[in-house]
């Protein structure tokens, strides 16, 4: 094997695993004690006073902006 066959595979894999770095789960804890996971940092509220994410089984969430208590990273 010369460097040029291992070099192409090896960027994926870093690729990769930088890409996976970036989304941080996020937990969201609601007034009456709900948490949901998220796969990501919730869009913060629009217009209409509602945030919107995604949990992570991919199910979509939306709930009202002041029903929420708490937005924290997981660490």
């Amino acid at each position: 094997m010369n460097i040029r066959t291992l070099s192409m595979p090896l960027a994926i894999v870093v690729g990769l695993l930088a890409l996976g770095g970036c989304a941080s789960p996020t937990v969201v804890t609601l007034q009456n004690g709900t948490q949901y996971l998220t796969q990501d940092m919730p869009k913060t509220k629009g217009t209409d006073g509602f945030i919107e994410f995604r949990d992570i089984s991919d199910a979509k969430i939306k709930v009202k902006a002041d029903d929420v208590a708490t937005i924290r990273t997981e660490k």
